[in-house]
């Protein structure tokens, strides 16, 4: 992996860590940050020894937002580039063939709410914070906020958190169904590495087709969902994966999956 300025990773056993790492600025998500993202998660991506992937936060934030001091003086046009940069980084790891899951450990407003959106799974710490308040700058969620989050809450809720820019808790987080699980501060990257380990247990190729199913249908009426999971269906009957973990079933063993 490339060294990066504002980014940490480690490959710790098959787990992917990605560590927001700008603790001065809060983690907040400046034009570097983002096209460093981008590029981690290409390689991310193309490296067959990653199973799956936690994102997290350096210090007391997750990501504490966009740059404002960069987005200060922006034009339109500089607006409308700097939001398609994050849209598509966060599209990437939308679409990433490995399950990741969203270590949330503090401030995850604006732009941070919107990167853990993009995640498959959030599990967040108690003292997490979480908010879309970009209104209160003037601005709209630029990030796939005002899309994202209607999708995971409904669309009367997300209109009352983006309309009111209101920070909430990692309980109504929760409560609401934006994140999954709630834990404590030290447990937290032990809760998401344990979760990761589970899901690594599994066919890795299922894995994937199923995250493609479920963010295909999201999309699609419910017969052409359907249509495509029948499609995916049949072409997991057909791998190496289908036929050892249904001979490890019969045969009372644990399976040994190859990715195939």
């Amino acid at each position: 992996m490339a060294e990066y300025k504002n980014l940490l990773f480690e490959n710790e056993d098959g787990i992917g860590i990605l560590t927001m790492n700008r603790p001065k600025a809060l983690n907040a998500l400046n034009s570097e940050t983002l096209s460093e993202l981008s590029s981690l998660v290409d390689e991310i991506a193309a490296d067959d020894s990653i199973k799956a992937v936690i994102i997290t936060g350096a210090e007391r934030s997750f990501v504490a937002g966009a740059d404002i001091v960069e987005m200060l003086n922006f034009s339109a046009a500089e607006g409308r580039t700097f939001g398609q940069l994050g849209q598509a980084t966060f599209l990437k790891i939308e679409k990433m063939n490995k399950p990741v899951i969203a270590a949330i450990n503090g401030f995850a407003l604006g732009g941070g709410c919107e990167l853990s959106m993009a995640c498959d799974i959030r599990i967040a710490s108690e003292k997490a914070k979480f908010g879309q308040p970009e209104v209160g700058l003037g601005i709209v969620p630029g990030f796939g906020g005002t899309q994202r989050l209607p999708r995971l809450v409904g669309k009367g809720k997300a209109k009352e958190i983006i309309f009111t820019g209101d920070i909430f808790d990692a309980q109504e987080a929760l409560r609401i169904g934006l994140v999954q699980k709630v834990v404590a501060p030290e447990e937290l990257m032990e809760t998401a590495k344990a979760m990761a380990k589970r899901i690594m247990k599994n066919g890795p190729y299922a894995v994937r087709l199923c995250k493609d199913a479920i963010n295909m249908g999201l999309d699609i009426d419910l017969a052409s969902g359907q249509e495509y999971e029948a499609t995916l269906f049949a072409v997991t009957c057909a791998t190496d994966d289908k036929k050892e973990g249904m001979s490890a079933f019969v045969d009372k063993r644990k399976p040994s999956f190859s990715g195939k």
